[in-house]
Order: C-alpha cells, then sequence, then structure tokens
C-alpha cells in the first residue's frame, strides 16, 4: 500500500475515488471483491452499476479467452461473426421497431452519438434534457448533464436547454402513490385518483410550456434526452406514466425521444428489461453501456432503421466499437442474464431490498427509493435537509468499515446509491442493511 501511495500522482486528481483510506481492490468474484489486505467485502455498488452479472463470472470470462484466441481486432471496415451474433441477440430484446445497432466503447460516446443521430435526423440543433440529469462526460454530453457537480467552467454542449426535475419526493409536485416503487413516500400526501397520477399531469402541462416557449414554433427540439430513472443524480424516479407522455408531446413537435438506458437497462430494474417499458414509453433511440459488458468496455445505441439510414448522409466509423472480444463478451452476459433469471432476481430480491430499507426506524433516512436493484437512500439531518457532507462522509466510511460498499449521488451527495451485481441474494440484503443501519445510528 505504501508503493500504492507513492505513484498516486502520476494519476490526476480530478479522477474522482471514494474513502479517506483508499481502497486497492485485487480480487473480484461473484458480488465480493477483495483488497491488498485481503478483506473481503459486499460489493453493492458493482463498479458504478457496470458489474452486472458478478465480478468475473467464468461464462464471460471463458468467452472473452477463447476469442482472444480466435481474433481480436478487424475494426468496422470488415464484419466478423460476433458481431452479427451479438447484434441479433441484443436487438432481439427490444420491441420493434428499434432493430438496428451501433456499438461505440461508453456510455458517454453512447449519448454523444444518440444527440448526433437525433440532429442529423431531423435537420434541428436544439436539445431537451432534464435537471438532476447525468448522461457522460464528452463536450457534447456535458450540457445533457444537468448536475453543477459535474459540470466544468469551459464551453459545452451548446444549445441543450433544460426541464424542470420531475421528482415526487421533493419537487414541485408528488405525492405518496406516485412512484412505480414497493415503498410510499413519507409525509406527502397524494391526491391521485386510480390509475390517474395529477403530479404527471401538472409536470406534462409545463413540459409542453417549455416546448412551446423555448423552442421554435416552427420546429421543435431535436430530441429529448432522458434517464428512465436518473443514476448519478440520486436514483430519482418520476411519477407513473411521465415518460410516456412527455414522449408523446415530444413527438408531436416532430422531435425525438432518447431513453439513457446506460444505469437501468438489461434487467435490474426487475419488471421489464428496459427501463423505458417500465413506463409504457417508446423512445426512437436507446443508449446503453456499463451493465452491457460486466466490466468491458463497450457501449451501443439502438434505434429504428430509418434513423440509422438517414445517418448515411455522413460517413460513421468506430475504430473499436462491436470488436470482437466486446461483441463476445456482451453475447456472454446476455446469455447468463437469461440463463441464471437475474431479472427475475432483480424483481424478488429488490423489493426485499427496499421493504428492508423502509424498516430501518431513523429519522435520519428521509426517502427509501428504486426499482429491482436500483435502490437510493435519500439521507437528512434533523431539520429535514440534505445531510451534511461531514457527517455523509462519517456515516458513508462506516458503511464500508463494515464490509460493504456502496455508492452515493445526488446534487449534494446525500443519497446512497445501491447498484450491486444483480446475483446478490437475501442474505447478502440483509448484510448491507444491517451494515446501513448501524453506520447511521452511530454516525460512523
Amino acid at each position: 500500500m505504501q508503493r500504492v501511495n507513492a505513484l498516486r500522482p502520476l494519476l490526476p486528481k480530478g479522477t474522482l475515488t471514494f474513502y479517506k483510506d483508499q481502497l486497492l481492490i485485487t480480487k473480484g468474484s461473484g458480488q465480493f471483491l477483495w483488497d491488498s489486505a485481503g478483506k473481503k467485502y459486499l460489493d453493492m455498488f458493482g463498479g458504478i452499476v457496470t458489474v452486472s452479472v458478478g465480478h468475473c463470472h467464468p461464462k464471460v470470462n471463458a468467452a472473452l479467452k477463447e476469442q482472444t484466441e480466435k481474433l481480436w481486432h478487424t475494426t468496422s471496415i470488415y464484419h466478423t461473426e460476433p458481431i452479427y451474433e451479438y447484434a441479433q441477440a441484443l436487438t432481439a430484446t427490444f420491441p420493434d421497431p428499434l432493430k438496428v445497432v451501433f456499438f461505440v466503447n461508453s456510455g458517454s460516446e453512447a449519448n454523444d452519438l444518440a444527440i448526433a443521430l437525433a440532429r442529423n435526423h431531423t435537420g434541428r440543433f436544439d436539445m431537451l434534457s432534464m435537471r438532476n440529469g447525468y448522461h457522460g462526460m464528452t463536450q457534447t454530453v456535458l450540457g445533457a448533464t444537468n448536475l453543477g457537480t459535474w459540470k466544468p467552467t469551459f464551453p459545452h454542449g451548446f444549445s441543450v436547454y433544460k426541464f424542470m426535475n420531475v421528482d415526487p419526493y421533493k419537487g414541485v409536485w408528488g405525492g405518496t402513490k406516485c412512484r412505480d416503487c414497493p415503498v410510499e413516500i413519507k409525509n406527502r400526501k397524494c391526491d391521485c385518483k386510480e390509475g390517474q397520477c395529477s403530479a404527471t399531469s401538472k409536470y406534462i402541462d409545463q413540459f409542453e410550456e417549455t416546448l412551446a416557449y423555448d423552442f421554435p414554433a416552427s420546429s421543435g427540439p431535436a430530441g429529448f434526452l432522458v434517464e428512465s430513472i436518473q443514476g448519478v443524480g440520486g436514483t430519482v424516479q418520476y411519477p407513473k406514466g411521465f415518460l410516456k407522455r412527455a414522449f408523446e408531446a415530444m413527438k408531436k413537435r416532430g422531435g425525438l425521444c432518447i431513453s439513457d438506458e446506460v444505469q437501468t437497462g438489461f434487467g435490474r430494474l426487475g419488471s421489464h428489461f428496459w427501463g423505458f417499458q417500465t413506463q409504457d414509453a417508446t423512445p426512437d433511440i436507446v443508449t446503453m453501456a456499463k451493465g452491457i459488458g460486466n466490466g468491458f468496455p463497450m457501449g451501443a445505441v439502438v434505434t429504428t432503421k430509418e434513423i440509422a439510414d438517414s445517418f448515411a448522409r455522413s460517413l460513421y466509423f468506430n475504430t473499436f466499437g462491436g470488436n470482437p472480444l466486446a461483441s463476445a463478451v456482451g453475447k456472454a452476459v446476455l446469455d447468463v442474464i437469461e440463463e441464471e433469471k437475474l431479472q427475475e432476481n432483480c424483481l424478488k430480491v429488490g423489493e426485499y431490498f427496499l421493504k428492508q430499507l423502509a424498516a430501518i426506524d431513523s429519522s435520519l433516512i428521509g426517502d427509501v427509493r428504486g426499482k429491482g436493484l436500483m435502490v437510493g437512500v435519500e439521507l437528512i439531518d434533523e431539520e429535514g435537509n440534505p445531510m451534511p457532507a461531514a457527517r455523509m462522509a462519517s456515516i458513508f466510511e462506516g458503511v464500508k468499515n463494515r464490509g460493504v460498499l456502496i455508492g452515493k449521488g445526488g446534487l449534494q451527495g446525500n443519497t446512497l446509491r445501491i447498484k450491486p451485481p444483480m446475483c446478490i441474494d437475501k442474505k447478502d440484503v440483509d448484510m448491507a442493511v444491517q451494515a446501513i443501519d448501524d453506520a447511521i445510528r452511530k454516525g460512523q
């Protein structure tokens, strides 16, 4: 560890790291990690929602090893068997007409390409995203990312407008039963009627006003880029039906709807394979990364044939996207999700997890939310304000010291982000809940 500390200055200071006493991870298996001292940790963050089927899954490892002995790289100027096999398997998880896929290397690149597709197809430039959303770190996508903690001072992402955050917990409108979650919002009454969410209707009124006031009446925006559930923003869920109605409003103006599934895709939400399906929404473009490769650097953009064909007006090229190694890994990940019924596991274990967290008796928990194995726990102080950074850091360290690794998010960094490998079981949940409960009660 002493040598690691000596070498630390070789990496940039701006690179985000967790914990006061930095971890040096040396091994992973399933839902567990080990550090250089041999201490075992339950990984409840999955490399930031990336390790989908478990660390070093033997089937994924075997697929990668087999492909390394056949063919590593040709780039997109030649086609390979793995890219065709994977394209067929991946697009089979989507409803019609989402059946054409571009392969890239990360979520930032996927969202960057999606914006380019929308602008190219519509002939428009303006884009719309949402406050509190996170979509990546390229200069174009930084314009759509709307969390001040991630915004640079240099010019970026021109002509991306922001819609208000649609948060039923602490947004302008919302209430007890407004979101699709096993846990209800505390202390905020809901006046919704059965099958109708009044908060959604009010937010949609504002969405349509945004389209009317902020964009030319003769056209409108090129597209709307939005997460199905906000990830970095603190696992924020929208009121029921919001995405469906927002997408409908956008399409009436001729704009394209882009669903950012980088964190919500591949069965993580349990009830559906893709996050947009949980809101009965129909996007024109879908972006994905992270869990797509279980840690292997890859991403993809799925769209319609019409939109993909329109991109032929200009030449598109990607050196590494869809290379044989990535395609073999991606196909193996899909196989494991199906064979081990990991989507079903997310539904069952996720519901148990959310209810156990909600049962923690602490006034410092303002909200427990999420769906499947995408979970957030928002911490507050005694006055109901966001938990101060120093107290939050102490609790965060305390959970780690009890052998559980989690993340944190939200503009104030006061939400515990829990997005584990999708193979965890109820015993793992009990261990994580106990660690969180104990750390909150003791403040460290």
